[in-house]
């Protein structure tokens, strides 16, 4: 069934490719069957065992099929008998010797024609695949990574795809080659004696039946042995993400033998479902096998018995051609197995690709180029699992041009406040306004690209200076990315690398300090120009001497712009215009930083608890 989906989905742009593989598959199978009727003549002049035909025959009386076969049949033995009294059998074995060498070079480039038309067709879906499972990763929302280890999702992305590759898409090629061949032949069968085809018929079933027993556990085999997997894979990145933390406390023997465990299981469910999959070639050999042992009994007892209409030469004539049904027979087999293993797969990759994206544009979007106005949170309330609000009744009003400040203890919201205004998610209940329309009206990409964020963790990339500072922004050039980090006090460390700007920052930046890293990316949001600021706890980790030049440069960065400030050190937002005290989802307090401290509220205990 997920096979027939796939071609579905996947197929339709190659529609070509599959016709033309189907086309040489048939010529082949025909041209197979061709090759093989030599043996007919050659069978019956080295044993002699052919009547004299008397005279060659005219197909002016012809009317039916199985006239003109005959008169075929009769004229190429008339020809054959006419060559052997001028010639000798010799040279007539000669010509069919030779005949059956260029049937069978016509079968094999045909074959191979078939296999050339298909090679596109594989690799084109395994490319569709994963450009369509990268940009809906791309695309989904952030609540969706919050539910999902990071392990996992790399595990479809990689080890899902290699195997939807190396089991549904090798299997491609014998799902349009091996049907074929299997019906042209059965009906070859049929024409030649369809007694014993009936025969057959009933036998093949009940072996394939017994085949398709031994193959029913391989999906549920499969699809935990790819659940290890991503197991294996989330506890490698967690590994070396928090290898300080591993070190530090001694966890090393702890983290192995947890590893050995999880290694061992996912060793003991892939021995199971191999040995299961490797079964179907030689189960399905000894089968065919028996086949045509039963065959060889009850074909002969015919002939010798003269109930049969074919003759000995004929006999064996028919035995090699169901003797090439077993091949593809046996393929067919291999696929379907396969197929059942690469379904478990498909259907961990389809857990991403079918997945709903619940912020979506909306069918007519209202166009937004600049922000003129005011920001206005409106009686939102938000929560990430039903029944337990992050955020209660927030009503709220940033005007343009002013910096606001939201401060309170670590899981009071503030975080989810600010990751609300760009759409990483989006309010249950009320709305946040940007110029008096709710920004869902507006297309995400024009609603962040009012937008500019510097994180407590700065997010580089394995690449240059250059290259992350101008990230988002296109056709920057090399006088607008040095600006942007002599704003940032990124210049002169940028400038002491081997390479200056084309230097590489490493994975994750880790050639740099925090501070430099900082600061590379408020000069990326320099950059950028937004004219909505949004700066979460952007020096909170940092150290005296690098807060100091980070602060500069986001007091740079901050001029003339509208900023929402997320703040632990209270000292870094006196200034600000408007401060929110945040507490349990709530804002509880408001105003600049002498109002609140003569209040003596909430906002002053968090300000002595930091002194």
């Amino acid at each position: 069934m997920h096979f027939f989906e796939l071609l579905k989905r996947f197929i339709p742009p190659y529609k070509k490719d599959v016709v033309l593989n189907i086309l040489f598959n048939l010529l082949s199978t025909v041209l197979s069957l061709f090759s093989f009727a030599t043996i007919i003549p050659v069978l019956q002049i080295l044993f002699g065992i052919n009547e004299r035909v008397a005279q060659n025959m005219s197909f002016d009386a012809v009317s039916t099929v199985d006239e003109w076969l005959s008169v075929v049949k009769n004229n190429m033995f008339y020809w054959l008998q006419m060559q052997i009294d001028e010639r000798g059998a010799g040279w007539v074995l000669f010509l069919l010797g030779l005949a059956l060498v260029v049937m069978t070079f016509l079968k094999v480039a045909t074959s191979y024609m078939a296999s050339y038309f298909m090679i596109p067709i594989r690799t084109g879906v395994l490319r569709d695949l994963r450009r369509m499972l990268y940009n809906k990763v791309i695309e989904l929302p952030l609540s969706y990574f919050s539910e999902e280890h990071k392990g996992d999702i790399m595990s479809r992305m990689t080890s899902d795809i290699g195997e939807v590759e190396a089991s549904i898409m090798s299997s491609l090629d014998m799902m349009f080659k091996d049907p074929i061949m299997i019906l042209i032949y059965l009906f070859t069968l049929l024409f030649l004696s369809w007694k014993l085809t009936v025969f057959v018929l009933i036998l093949l079933p009940l072996s394939g039946l017994l085949i398709g027993k031994v193959g029913k556990s391989l999906k549920t085999q499969s699809t935990r042995g790819q659940e290890q997997t991503a197991e294996i894979l989330t506890q490698i990145e967690e590994t070396l993400s928090g290898l300080r933390i591993v070190k530090a406390f001694n966890a090393e023997e702890k983290l192995k033998e947890r590893f050995e465990n999880l290694n061992n299981s996912t060793r003991r469910t892939f021995n199971k479902m191999n040995r299961r999959y490797v079964m179907a070639h030689p189960m399905s050999e000894f089968l065919g096998t028996m086949v045509i042992a039963i065959l060889l009994w009850f074909g002969g007892r015919l002939i010798l018995n003269e109930q049969s209409s074919l003759d000995a030469a004929q006999f064996i004539y028919y035995l090699v051609i169901f003797y090439s049904i077993i091949n593809p027979a046996k393929d067919l087999t291999k696929a379907m197995y396969s197929i059942r293993k690469g379904a478990a797969s498909l259907e961990r990759i389809d857990k991403i690709l079918l997945t709903p994206n619940n912020i979506e544009d909306p069918e007519h979007p209202v166009e937004i180029k600049s922000f003129e106005k005011e920001i206005e949170y409106r009686d939102v309330s938000f929560y990430y699992t039903a029944g337990i609000p992050v955020l209660k009744d927030i009503n709220l009003k940033i005007k343009k041009g002013q910096t606001v400040a939201l401060v309170g203890q670590s899981g009071s919201g503030k975080t989810t406040l600010a990751d609300l205004l760009p759409r990483f998610y989006d309010v249950q209940q009320g709305q946040i306004l940007i110029d008096g329309h709710d920004i869902r009206e507006y297309t995400k990409y024009d609603l962040r690209e009012l937008m500019g964020n510097v994180n407590q963790e700065a997010i580089l990339f394995n690449d240059t200076f250059f290259n992350n500072i101008s990230f988002g922004v296109q056709n920057a050039t090399q006088a607008d990315v040095e600006r942007a980090a002599r704003i940032a006090n990124a210049h002169d460390f940028i400038m002491a690398t081997p390479d200056g700007y084309q230097t590489s920052v490493g994975d994750r930046g880790c050639k740099l300090s925090g501070g430099q890293r900082q600061r590379i990316s408020i000069a990326r949001a320099i950059l950028k120009n937004p004219p909505i600021l949004i700066l979460d706890e952007a020096t909170s980790a940092l150290d005296t001497e690098s807060e100091k030049l980070v602060q500069q440069a986001l007091e740079s960065l901050m001029k003339n712009r509208t900023t929402l400030v997320i703040a632990h050190r209270l000292s870094t937002i006196k200034n600000a215009d408007l401060i929110c005290v945040v507490n349990q989802g709530q804002i509880v307090e408001v105003g600049k930083h002498d109002e609140l401290m003569a209040l003596n509220g909430y906002y002053t205990k968090l300000v002595q608890m930091q002194h």
